[in-house]
């Protein structure tokens, strides 16, 4: 089977295609026979494309186009033309699979994309305004280009967390708001449920046997605690905001904030532009939202930006120690995504927190790049591992599940 994952972001659109038996999905990630990815941010009207190929093709070009159509349509031809070809026709692919963050409290697991879920996607954007809109022009823009025979996936971020506990969803609202869907919903899903069974294969474990933190720490950030494979809770909520501090988002505030700028007469629009897009890292530091440039002042000695990453860390602590308590214990912490893989500092000093729990970590290990491995030492009771998300590879997994049950059906 060829399938074509898309991962739509606001101003960014990623793909693979990957080439799968149907009968026998390997144990670990394959590696795609093509990546490509579309960023809108660099200039306005300009798109750029880069293109790899498992045979170490590479491709970079800036398009002058608009619709998020026409810059997919653009990105699919390199699939069968030119030194990116890995394929003859589009004809080819057997299916494609979409992340699509908010599923609401309907789609609590993947599901094949039809007109009514394509009207449910739509109807959600009201809850992920930033997100939903995008994944459902990645959906039209595929049945445009490869018509609408060929099957569609929709692989929710929600949907991992869509079974917590009733107490760990529900606001302490008037409880017409928990009618009415506004309850906490959570994010991240595909990655955490994807490192959390990755987790139970490198420490040779039954899932349904592990009490896991998962951390997906990037520029956006969630925790979730997972218990027998299952999402007991998580850190973010209604919407993405939520929860820790990230790289432009604020995390979890004080809801008075709010009246009080309402007061001060902020708009909705305005509270929500600083609350998402100037607050975390880039509200506190002045500089950046990136980490690596973060560590790089404070190494020059700018103290916001020391300021900044402490609270990061406390905020991190704080909240990885209520998930060890949902959880009744922990066996294993996960770091994963752009900081959680890359930045050993912010594990060891998340990880010295917990040392009362006999949590150790090796410094040699920690400090060389580690990729789904141990870090901690033999003797530690609570394992730390480091592993490389592939949100992508769980999706071709659920478009391969998914057409097997139709094929039986």
């Amino acid at each position: 089977m060829k399938i074509l994952v898309l991962n739509a972001g606001s101003s960014s659109q990623k793909s693979c295609l990957y080439a799968l038996k149907k009968d026998a999905l390997p144990l670990q990630p394959p590696e795609p026979l093509w990546e490509a990815q579309i960023d809108w941010t660099h200039h306005q009207g300009v798109a750029e494309l880069k293109v790899k190929t498992i045979h170490g093709a590479v491709l970079k070009e800036e398009l002058k186009v608009e619709s998020r159509q026409e810059t997919v349509e653009y990105m699919l031809k390199t699939l069968c033309q030119g030194e990116t070809k890995v394929i003859d026709s589009l004809a080819e692919i057997d299916c494609v699979g979409h992340r699509v963050v908010h599923g609401g409290n309907k789609y609590h697991k993947s599901t094949l994309i039809t007109k009514e879920v394509k009207e449910a996607i739509a109807d959600f954007a009201k809850f992920a305004p930033v997100h939903n809109p995008a994944n459902l022009e990645g959906i039209v823009a595929i049945e445009h280009i490869l018509g609408e025979k060929v099957p569609q996936v929709a692989v929710f971020d929600t949907a991992f967390h869509a079974k917590m506990p009733e107490a760990a969803i529900v606001y302490p609202l008037p409880y017409e708001f928990y009618e009415h869907g506004i309850r906490r919903y959570g994010f991240h899903g595909i990655s955490h449920q994807y490192v959390s069974q990755r987790a139970a294969q490198l420490l040779s474990k039954d899932l349904t046997s592990l009490k896991l933190v998962t951390c997906h720490l990037g520029n956006g950030c969630s925790l979730a605690a997972v218990k027998n494979g299952h999402s007991i809770d998580t850190t973010m909520g209604f919407t993405p905001t939520a929860g820790l501090m990230m790289g432009t988002r604020s995390g979890d505030i004080d809801p008075g904030i709010i009246i009080d700028l309402l007061r001060r007469g902020y708009t909705g629009e305005q509270i929500d532009d600083i609350f998402n897009r100037k607050s975390g890292f880039l509200g506190l530091s002045g500089i950046s939202a990136d980490m690596r440039l973060i560590e790089e002042a404070i190494a020059q000695g700018n103290t916001r930006a020391k300021l900044a990453y402490e609270v990061y860390i406390h905020i991190l602590r704080s909240f990885i120690g209520a998930m060890i308590a949902s959880l009744g214990g922990v066996d294993a912490l996960v770091f994963t995504a752009g900081v959680g893989e890359n930045a050993a500092n912010v594990r060891a000093d998340v990880c010295a927190a917990f040392e009362f729990l006999g949590l150790k970590i090796d410094e040699d290990k920690n400090n060389h790049k580690p990729v789904d491995r141990d870090i901690s030492t033999p003797d530690s009771p609570v394992k730390v591992l480091v592993i490389h998300t592939q949100e992508d590879w769980a999706i071709a997994q659920e478009c391969v599940r998914l057409t097997q049950l139709v094929a039986i059906h």
